[in-house]
């Protein structure tokens, strides 16, 4: 009879595994908060007069996104990811779902985004108007594609790992977003609560970098066991007057 269930927990053992390979061995995470201290800048409003068909799809002042704030001085728009530590030579398969950057109220959104190297990244034109998607990579051959009305949808990918890159526009110069390209899935772009989680590591020590446009980045060294979830945040704070 100890032998029959030893029998049956061994092969739940065996099915859980063969279903999600690696979940007992990568199943650890770091999750934390993001946010701002001391007195934020106070950032003009995007002013979109110059083209009119965009100004009128606001009927407020819009916000600058170069510095997203949540409940808490939160901070959104942050990109956190694994920057060192990962196992040498191990390599990460690009999901087959796209990375999705919408043209929308004359705003690229998200605002910042990460891809894998070879993942599909599609931009989409849901405002009507002319746009035209600039990226502006040092590694990665430059995507510069004119996107009139008519065109509702372009998809590109990078096969190069860089760092996080602009990304503008030419007809509309308040249009303004970031891409990193990574050859793994660790990391996590920040929503307005400044939240964020990286999932899927094996035990040991990481380096975890939060990063901003205008303010630069923070590390932090992280050690995980297996099915570990550890806490790690950040703060950021404008830098002092020299």
């Amino acid at each position: 009879m100890r032998g029959t269930a030893f029998g049956l927990r061994l092969s739940a053992v065996l099915v859980a595994v063969s279903i999600c390979p690696g979940v007992a061995f990568a199943a650890s995470s770091v999750s934390g908060t993001v946010t701002f201290t001391g007195t934020p800048p106070s950032l003009k409003p995007l002013t979109m007069d110059a083209d009119p068909a965009c100004a009128k799809k606001h009927t407020a002042p819009v916000p600058n996104d170069m510095l997203t704030l949540g409940t808490g001085n939160t901070m959104g728009s942050i990109m956190v990811f694994v920057s060192k530590g990962l196992p040498a030579g191990k390599t990460y398969p690009a999901p087959a779902t796209p990375v999705v950057l919408d043209q929308n109220g004359c705003q690229y959104k998200p605002h910042v985004m990460g891809i894998q190297v070879g993942q599909t990244y599609m931009i989409l034109n849901s405002d009507g108007v002319l746009h035209n998607i600039h990226t502006l990579p040092a590694a990665n051959r430059p995507f510069n594609r004119p996107m009139p009305a008519t065109v509702k949808e372009v998809t590109t990918s990078f096969d190069k790992a860089e760092g996080i890159f602009h990304i503008k526009c030419d007809v509309h110069p308040w249009m303004s977003a970031y891409l990193g390209v990574f050859t793994h899935p660790f990391f996590s772009v920040t929503g307005t609560d400044g939240k964020f989680t990286i999932s899927g590591l094996e035990p040991g020590t990481y380096e975890i970098t939060a990063w901003h446009e205008r303010l630069g980045t923070q590390t932090a060294s992280i050690t995980v066991g297996a099915n570990d979830k550890k806490t790690q945040d950040f703060k950021f704070a404008m830098p002092a007057a020299k």
